[in-house]
Parts: C-alpha cells; sequence; structure tokens
C-alpha cells in the first residue's frame, strides 16, 4: 500500500538539532550516535545465524556492562532454578533496614541477549541505589527457548522469592524486555492465584510487540539506540504465538483484577514511549495505582554518567522503597 492510500502525515525529509534543554553529557551523547544497531540480524528462519549474533552482542553488552557495574560492589550467589540461574546480589551498602526486603530485576535485551555475567552486572546498580538485596534471573531465550520458556522462568523465579520473602516486601525492575516480562510475570502471577509484590519500576517497556504505537513512526531514527521496530526479532521470540497475547504484550492486558502499583519511564525520543504511555493508560483505566514520568530528549537508552539517568533512577528506587514493607 503506498503513501497516497493510506491515513496519515507525508514528512518532508528535515534536521533534528541536538536540544540545548538536556545536560551536555546527553548532548554528547545524542549528537555521536552510538553503534548499536549496526549489524544486520539474521533471516527469521535462519537459527545458526540469530545464535552467531547473539553470542557476538551478548559478548559485546557484558563488556559494556563489565566496565560500569565496577563501581556498584557487591557478592554474588547462584541459586539453580528447574531452567534457569538466578543470581542473588548482595551490594556491599545493604541497608540493615533492608534485610527483609528484596528487589526482583528482570533484564532486557530484545528478549534474545542479557544473559549470563550480563544479567548479573546489569543488575548492580539497582542493587547499589536501593541498598537491598537484588535477585537477577538468566531466564532462557531464542532461538532455542522462545515465549513462553522466559516468561515461565521468570515465573519460576518469583514464586522462589515468595517462598522467602514476603510478597509485601517483594519490589521488580525492569527495562525495555525486562519491562515487558515485569509486566506478563505480575499477570500470570495474578492468574494462577499467586500473591502480588508490592510495585514494579518499569523503563522503556517493550509492552506492545506488534508495534502499532505512534512513537515507532514518529521516533524511528530520532531515537539512536534502537532507531527503528525489530519484527523479524519479535517473531523470533514469540515463536509463532499471537502478539496481542497479553502474556507478550501486556499494554493489552486485564488490569480490572488487580496490579502493584507501578512507576513507568521513558523519554521524548524514545522508539518505545508509545508503549510506556499505552501501558500506563491500561493500568490507569483499570485504577492501578500508576505515575508517568517522561524525561527530555531522553531515547531508550539513558547515558550513565548524565544528571537525567541519576534523577531517573532515585525515582525509580524512591518509588519501589516506599511501597514496599520491611517488616
Amino acid at each position: 500500500m503506498g503513501n497516497k492510500e493510506r491515513a496519515g502525515i507525508l514528512v518532508p525529509e528535515r534536521f533534528i538539532p541536538t536540544p540545548a534543554s538536556v545536560s551536555p553529557q546527553a548532548q554528547t551523547f545524542l549528537s555521536n550516535p552510538p553503534p548499536f544497531g549496526q549489524t544486520s540480524m539474521p533471516d527469521a528462519a535462519d537459527k545458526a545465524g540469530w545464535r552467531d549474533y547473539i553470542e557476538k552482542t551478548n559478548r559485546g553488552m557484558t563488556a559494556y556492562l563489565s566496565h560500569h557495574a565496577k563501581q556498584f560492589p557487591a557478592e554474588t550467589i547462584t541459586h539453580q532454578l528447574a531452567s534457569a540461574p538466578l543470581y542473588e546480589i548482595t551490594p556491599h551498602n545493604l541497608s540493615p533496614d533492608n534485610k527483609k526486603r528484596a528487589i526482583f530485576y528482570i533484564h532486557g535485551g530484545g528478549f534474545i541477549v542479557g544473559h549470563g555475567e550480563a544479567a548479573i552486572y546489569a543488575a548492580l546498580q539497582i542493587a547499589h541505589l536501593t541498598q537491598t538485596r537484588t535477585f537477577s534471573v538468566d531466564y532462557r531465550m531464542p532461538p532455542d527457548h522462545p515465549f513462553p520458556d522466559g516468561l515461565n522462568d521468570t515465573l519460576d523465579a518469583y514464586r522462589w522469592l515468595l517462598a522467602r520473602y514476603k510478597p509485601e516486601n517483594i519490589g521488580l525492575f525492569g527495562a525495555s524486555a525486562g519491562g515487558n516480562l515485569v509486566a506478563a510475570c505480575v499477570l500470570k502471577a495474578r492468574d494462577v492465584g499467586l500473591p502480588l509484590p508490592a510495585a514494579c519500576a518499569v523503563h522503556s517497556p517493550a509492552a506492545d510487540l506488534t508495534e502499532t504505537g505512534d512513537t515507532f513512526q514518529t521516533n524511528a531514527i530520532i531515537d539512536i539506540v534502537l532507531k527503528r521496530g525489530s519484527p523479524d526479532m519479535l517473531a523470533l521470540y514469540a515463536g509463532g504465538h499471537d502478539l496481542r497475547d497479553p502474556l507478550l504484550s501486556p499494554v493489552f492486558g486485564d488490569y480490572t483484577k488487580g496490579f502493584p502499583p507501578t512507576i513507568l519511564t521513558s523519554g521524548t525520543r524514545d522508539l518505545l514511549l508509545s508503549s510506556t504511555v499505552m501501558l500506563h493508560r491500561s493500568l490507569r483505566r483499570a485504577g492501578v495505582e500508576a505515575q508517568l514520568h517522561v524525561w527530555e530528549a531522553m531515547t531508550h537508552g539513558i547515558v550513565p554518567d548524565a544528571p537525567e539517568a541519576e534523577e531517573l533512577m532515585d525515582e525509580h528506587v524512591q518509588f519501589l522503597l516506599a511501597h514496599m514493607g520491611s517488616q
């Protein structure tokens, strides 16, 4: 279908300047696009190609996260669940007031990367900032383990935590694909009769795998991290299931049966801003306590050394701790 046959607006080619409304660190990041997404993805049916792509990408992610994680010292123990490792991370600055609390961290990475040591490194910051013992599940992923294997591993980890912590003392945190799995895990836990956690925090959640939200078009290319949608990668994760399944696309979930208080964050240049907004509206329509915070000129990925990143993480931390019990 050509543009003349589609309802919409034809936008002329234009230059998008780096805004002066953000920190110098964020300006530098926006003016020098990172080399993410430069390697083309394999064909959907090429499992060998996907395995190679995933290995190379995860190796690069692990190296990047390892460097950033050095500022958050912690001890790590591995618990082997039925099908996935669960990493227990105890930050060196663990607060005595938080000994009965637990953060359940679910890593991002497009549902295909972020495993192994990366799943530990990515969780260190939230463990340090909350001064709380944090658990990161190394869930199974495609091409060999598409949906619902990763979600089942995530739920298995949540069950493990429930056997050791009161639900009101557990907070969930996830970004991107991890944000999707936070919502999906809680929906599934609720529907199988498990108690709900105290609160959830999600940043730029990949909550709409149909990629029909407005910003998949309006923020394409402008988001220098994601750049554009990834239908082949999402199809690989979905494994032939309907993308409108609420456990794949939580924006379509029924939240009237209950859901924990949730904070959602995104940015005006985030490709997944619409997904974040749509999930927020789904929660609010059901009467769930939900806060939406949107940062100026922020893309899908935050700049670690920028004051905006510190402010964003502080919002997550304060929200979780304010809703979590400690007794």
